[in-house]
């Protein structure tokens, strides 16, 4: 994906509309990926399933306690994105108390399967979900990739952590700073 423009699909979300009222005031609002990624430096990163444990308890606390070190960096946004729907990002974000991140839903794995990083982890009864990775995407191109080794559709791994953490990204985006007053690096 290195160098490539990111998919354009259109994420199925859910926002508060208090003038909806009782108890569930959220509406359905199409979110294009072209305006997530256009004109700005996103971080995304890629996670195999909300409320799974290595997503839990480390890679997205990971990225909310970075949050504030990668916009210092230059991200203009951090991103957390999951082939779950738009309720259970919802209720994961809830049950995290994220408050800086946020997150894609890619119900379908659209943008997940257009990426190449959409895996079967049927071995764990989860159906199609993404592979772990991270990548800085510079006005809809991904000029930074970060990707766990052994993609594999079998469960032939440990579920591996380290390549997509905050940390080598942060890394990443001190190396390669925004240049004048586009994202793209030169």
């Amino acid at each position: 994906m290195l160098n490539r423009p990111v998919p354009e699909v259109t994420f199925k979300s859910r926002v508060r509309d208090e003038s909806i009222g009782g108890d569930n005031p959220f509406r359905w609002q199409d979110l294009a990926s072209r305006d997530v990624f256009r004109g700005k430096r996103i971080v995304l990163f890629a996670l195999p399933g909300a409320f799974t444990p290595t997503c839990t308890t480390e890679q997205c606390p990971a990225y909310e306690r970075s949050y504030d070190d990668l916009k210092s960096a230059g991200a203009d946004e951090v991103y957390c994105l999951s082939v779950n729907d738009a309720f259970v990002m919802y209720q994961w974000a809830k049950h995290l108390g994220l408050s800086k991140i946020k997150l894609l839903p890619d119900g379908s794995g659209d943008f997940t399967r257009r990426m190449g990083m959409l895996v079967k982890k049927d071995h764990l009864g989860f159906g199609q979900r993404s592979w772990r990775y991270a990548a800085v995407v510079d006005d809809g191109v991904v000029t930074g990739w970060f990707e766990e080794p052994g993609i594999n559709d079998e469960g032939t791994d440990d579920d591996p952590y380290g390549e997509s953490a905050p940390e080598k990204v942060l890394e990443w985006l001190k190396a390669n700073p925004k240049q004048g007053n586009g994202s793209k690096r030169r």
